[in-house]
C-alpha cells in the first residue's frame, strides 16, 4: 500500500514507523496500559487491513485517524491521546 504524506510525496506504508509511534506514546503513560511490541505491530497490521479494504493509496491524515480509532476500541484512551500529542509533537518539530 501507499501512503501520499502531507507534503505530496507518496511512499510505501512502513508499519515500523507506526509501531515506533504507538510505542512512543505508551511510553508515556503509567502503568496499566502497558502494550507491547507485539500488540503495536498488530494494530498496524489492522490498520493497514482496514485501509486496503477502501482504498489503494491512502493519507497519513487515514493512518492516523485508524490508529487512533484501534487504540480506543482495545481500550487504551491514554494512549490514544499521547499517540496524537505525539504525532503533533512530531509533526511541528518537521
Amino acid at each position: 500500500m501507499k501512503v501520499t504524506k502531507r507534503n505530496g510525496n507518496v511512499t510505501i506504508y512502513d508499519d515500523d514507523k507506526i509501531v515506533t509511534s504507538i510505542l512512543k506514546a505508551n511510553a508515556e503513560v503509567p502503568r496499566g496500559e502497558d502494550l507491547s511490541k507485539a500488540e503495536a505491530y498488530n494494530i498496524a497490521e489492522e490498520c493497514l487491513n482496514r485501509l486496503t479494504a477502501e482504498e489503494d493509496i491512502i493519507s497519513t491524515a487515514d493512518v492516523r485517524a485508524c490508529v487512533y480509532q484501534l487504540l480506543l476500541e482495545r481500550n487504551l484512551p491514554v494512549t490514544a491521546q499521547h499517540y496524537m500529542e505525539y504525532i503533533k509533537t512530531k509533526r511541528a518539530s518537521v
